[in-house]
């Protein structure tokens, strides 16, 4: 592979961005946040990515420890790629810069593409806030996922991550597609513009389901802790 390319300064700032400043690689990172992904399935929600970009952030993102590959065992038998501990650290600079960038998101345009799971990182924003912790699922018009509240990359790597006197060598998902899979703490059912407002961070999450505007299913802590505010 060729060498990295830097902006030659000695400054975390810069060294950080010689690593992840590239186009797309943080949205690389978002995606891979739910753990591990088809190579197929990172290009399917990476819309307007080459397949050539998408195969070099990826070479370069495992050259510099932020991700792995593997092969996954039968029945699934497919390769996939996920993030190492240090590229789950990023977690909480892709949520300083999704708190930052809410101000640029305005009425969604035409020509937005949308994921469900996008979704994802706001409203753990939105969890954190409110001091919630617990397995929350959530369904919209775009499709069900579900998150990981207060919790970390890494906190619970699965346990064939690594050996049991070695760290992991991946880090847990801290969201997913999908239903939940364990039984939720909470279900929150709302539409695509309540979730594009609340992504926006012009509607608090509380305020929406006070205003009945979410709809929280469930009986224990998190989902009293959500309706009761």
């Amino acid at each position: 592979m060729p060498p990295r390319r830097s902006y030659d300064q000695y400054c975390s700032a810069a060294r950080a961005l010689d690593l992840v400043g590239d186009r797309w690689t943080l949205l690389i990172v978002r995606e891979l946040l739910a753990g591990p992904r088809r190579y197929t399935d990172l290009h399917a929600d990476l819309p307007g990515v080459s397949t050539d970009v998408l195969a070099s952030r990826l070479k370069d993102m495992e050259r510099d420890g932020l991700a792995t590959r593997r092969r996954l065992p039968p029945p699934g038998a497919a390769t996939v790629y996920e993030l190492t501990p240090r590229g789950g650290a990023l977690l909480p600079v892709l949520q300083a810069f999704g708190a930052w960038g809410e101000a640029e998101l305005g009425e969604r345009r035409p020509t937005d593409a949308v994921r469900a799971h996008w979704f994802a990182l706001p409203l753990l924003r939105a969890l954190a806030g409110l001091g919630v912790r617990g397995l929350v699922e959530v369904h919209l018009e775009e499709g069900d996922f579900h998150v990981r509240a207060g919790g970390e990359p890494g906190d619970s790597a699965p346990a064939d991550a690594a050996p049991a006197d070695s760290k992991p060598v991946y880090a847990a998902p801290v969201y997913g597609d999908g239903p939940a899979p364990t039984p939720a703490d909470a279900r929150l059912i709302l539409t695509t513009p309540v979730s594009e407002a609340v992504a926006r961070g012009t509607l608090p999450l509380l305020e929406a389901v006070r205003a009945g505007q979410v709809t929280v299913e469930g009986e224990g802590p998190v989902a009293k802790a959500l309706r009761e505010g």
